[in-house]
C-alpha cells in the first residue's frame, strides 16, 4: 500500500526535510536510488519509510513490496515536491529512511573473520564510502574504526559505498586519539596479524608482509590505514606487527587512502589463493 502526498508541509515527510543541509538528524540512515534502497531493506537497519516518484517507486515496490513491514510508510510524491522538501533534485527518484540499530561489538565483527580493515583519522566521507565498497568487492570481512574517523552512515558515505556500508559489519574501537591503539592488543592476543600501511621506503613490501617466513599467508590479517595527508599516527604503527608499503614509481609518494586500501585488499586475497 502507498499513500499519495501532495502537500510539501506534510509531517510524514519530515525525516527528509532540508536533507541537503542536515542528514544525520535523530540517528537516521538514508539510502538513495533503487539499488541502495534495496540494500537498506535487506540490512539489519529498521526501515521507517520509502518515498519516491514514477517508475522508480513502481519498480521498487514490484521487487520489495511484499517484504516491507506493515509499519513502513510508503509515500508517492512528484519529483518537484521531493526536490522542494529535500532541498535538492533527487533525480534517482527514490529515498528510504531507517533507524540506526544497536551498534555491533568488536567481537561480533571479528568472530569468524579472516580479513579486516582498521581506519584511523579518515575524516572524508567519500573515502570511507569507497573503502566499504572496495572491501565488499575484495572479500574483506569487516571494518573497525579507531579515533577521529567520520561517520560511516553519513548519507554521502552510504551513497559512495553503493550501500555496502549497510551490509559490511563494522564497530568502533574504544579510546581517544592517543589511547585507542591499546584496543589493538586484544586483536593481537586473539591471533590477528596487524599491518600498518605507510609510504615509508623503509617499510616492508606489502606482498611480503602478508605471508610468513615460509611463504604461507597469515591466517587472520588486519590492515590499518590512515587519513589523507598525515596517514597513520606513530602510536598506531607501533601497535602493529609490521609496517608495509605499496611500491611506488619514482617521483611519487603515495596514493589516495581508498585506492591504497583496495590494493592491499587485492594483495591479501592474492596471498590466500
Amino acid at each position: 500500500m502507498r499513500t499519495r502526498i501532495d502537500d510539501p508541509d506534510d509531517a510524514r515527510l519530515d525525516d527528509i526535510r532540508d536533507l541537503k543541509h542536515s542528514d544525520t538528524r535523530g540517528g537516521l540512515v538514508y539510502a538513495e536510488g533503487p539499488l541502495i534502497c534495496g540494500r537498506l531493506v535487506e540490512s539489519r537497519f529498521p526501515l521507517r519509510s520509502v518515498i519516491g516518484f514514477g517508475g522508480r517507486l513502481e519498480s521498487f515496490l514490484a521487487d520489495y513490496g511484499e517484504v516491507l513491514p506493515a509499519s513502513v510508510g510508503v509515500y508517492e510524491v512528484t519529483r518537484p515536491l521531493l526536490a522542494e522538501v529535500a532541498g535538492y533534485d533527487m533525480h534517482r527518484g527514490l529515498i528510504a529512511v531507517a533507524e540506526r540499530p544497536q551498534p555491533l561489538s568488536v567481537a561480533e565483527v571479528t568472530d569468524g573473520a579472516r580479513t579486516l580493515v582498521i581506519l584511523e583519522g579518515v575524516g572524508d566521507h567519500e573515502n570511507i564510502g569507497s573503502i566499504f565498497r572496495n572491501a565488499a568487492g575484495m572479500d574483506v570481512d569487516g571494518v573497525l574504526f579507531g579515533a577521529a574517523t567520520a561517520d560511516p552512515l553519513y548519507r554521502r558515505s552510504v551513497r559512495v559505498s553503493m550501500g555496502h556500508a549497510l551490509r559490511l559489519p563494522f564497530a568502533h574501537l574504544d579510546g581517544t586519539a592517543t589511547t585507542w591503539q591499546r584496543s589493538l592488543d586484544e586483536l593481537r592476543l586473539t591471533g590477528w596479524r596487524l599491518l600498518s600501511l605507510t609510504p615509508d621506503d623503509a617499510a616492508e613490501h606489502l606482498a611480503e608482509a602478508l605471508v610468513d617466513a615460509t611463504g604461507r599467508p597469515w591466517d587472520k590479517v588486519a590492515l590499518l590505514v590512515g587519513g589523507e595527508g598525515p596517514g597513520l599516527t606513530e602510536h598506531a604503527m607501533r601497535a602493529t606487527h609490521v609496517r608495509a608499503r605499496i611500491p611506488m614509481a619514482p617521483g611519487t609518494d603515495s596514493l589516495n587512502v581508498a585506492t591504497s586500501a583496495a590494493i592491499a585488499f587485492y594483495e591479501r586475497q592474492r596471498s590466500l589463493r
